[in-house]
């Protein structure tokens, strides 16, 4: 085998090898993505406006529960103070 059957093989080798990825879902991926062509996973600007939505929907509801844990730590704290929320002694129990 001389150095020109080595060069030959190489060559067959690399355009086999490109042929296959050409042809595959990489190649088929590839050129998709030269045309423009949007993946089929992607969100359409419906979806991302309806996520949106749903994100400011859960960020109102979170804001709602962190005031009324407020309120309720405030209104336990001033129970605190004022000596309603005793600890039980030894021989009681809650």
């Amino acid at each position: 085998m001389g150095p020109t059957d080595a060069i030959a093989f190489l060559a067959l080798m690399v355009m086999l090898t490109g042929g296959f990825v050409a042809l595959g879902p990489i190649g088929r991926a590839l050129a998709d993505r030269l045309r423009g062509r949007a993946r089929e996973g992607a969100l359409g600007s419906g979806e991302v406006d309806a996520l949106r939505d749903e994100l400011q929907s859960l960020r109102h509801h979170v804001e709602e529960l962190a005031e009324r844990q407020d309120f309720a730590e405030r209104l336990l704290a001033q129970a605190k103070e004022r000596g309603l929320l005793n600890a039980p002694s030894k021989g009681e129990r809650a």
